[in-house]
């Protein structure tokens, strides 16, 4: 479960999937449009709060692992991971779930440790372990 309650005043305190960084985030649904807010050392990055339950809508249609691939804004995301969706017309807000230019990237590193953390995915870091799924993967959670 996440710690803290996700508000501004007690922030969920989260750690990147592969460990090595710790951010928090928080949902802050008075802002146009609500928004969730990741904390990163002194960075603010923004999504749209809907990417929550999005992402996990999108992870359970896909039904199956789904790698992170994780990219700054500027870097094209590879196709069919977590980054990429983030950026497609194809999702429900039709293009970027971040919502602050030059900082709207790392969606795939960001929300799925928030998604685990709600219990609503489950990150690993297998590595070649026979009948488990690759490292810095994506599953959702019914």
């Amino acid at each position: 479960m996440a710690e803290g309650s996700g508000t501004a005043a007690d922030p969920w305190l989260l750690t990147t999937a592969p460990g090595s960084s710790a951010y928090t985030m928080y949902a802050d649904p008075e802002a146009n449009p609500p928004a969730l807010v990741c904390q990163v050392g002194s960075t603010t990055l923004r999504y749209h709060l809907s990417a929550i339950d999005d992402l996990h809508q999108w992870l359970t249609e896909q039904g199956d692992w789904v790698d992170l691939g994780a990219a700054d804004e500027k870097k094209e995301p590879v196709p069919g991971t977590v980054e990429a969706w983030g950026r497609s017309a194809e999702n429900p807000v039709g293009g970027w779930y971040g919502l602050r230019s030059g900082y709207r990237g790392r969606f795939g590193m960001y929300l799925p440790p928030l998604l685990e953390a709600l219990g609503r995915a489950e990150l690993t870091t297998n590595r070649g372990t026979t009948g488990s799924a690759p490292s810095g993967v994506v599953v959702w959670l019914t």
